[in-house]
């Protein structure tokens, strides 16, 4: 296990604390505001919630290799948010989200500028979750 350059725990730290955001949004929008997750925010919480643990641990053993099924799960998390906000947005699948289960997954609890809903928020994470992911590793294979 080589040593972690300053820069790679900064952005081990940042994936970290990205994943910790969306954790409390998630929370957030449940526990504080009181909407109900529906059945694929719950596929997309039970991606995110295991990446505040798996990057916390790398971080404090100061290991990227550790963090490696954290890359796995936010590239899954980008298809799942993708597909969740394509539900929300097109049409053609609004039907589809209607039996998601007991709350639809094409109910939308918010709609800032008329673009941001939950799951765009969570796909947003994921995809910077995993954009830097690939940012750490390159960082770390070439300075190896």
């Amino acid at each position: 296990m080589a040593k972690l350059s300053k820069k790679e725990e900064n952005l081990l730290l940042l994936i970290w604390a990205q994943a910790f955001v969306a954790l409390l949004g998630s929370l957030f929008f449940s526990e504080i505001m009181g909407y109900p997750p529906c059945e694929l925010c719950w596929i997309q919480r039970i991606l995110m919630y295991p990446l505040v643990i798996i990057y916390g641990v790398a971080v404090f053993k100061r290991d990227v290799s550790m963090a490696l099924p954290g890359l796995i799960l936010s590239g899954i998390g980008m298809f799942v948010s993708t597909y969740h906000y394509l539900v929300q947005k097109l049409p053609a699948l609004k039907e589809t989200g209607e039996a998601c289960g007991v709350v639809p997954c094409n109910v939308t609890y918010i709609n800032l500028l008329d673009f941001i809903t939950i799951p765009f928020l969570a796909g947003t994470a994921f995809i910077i979750i995993f954009v830097l992911h690939v940012r750490l590793i390159r960082t770390y294979k070439t300075r190896k």
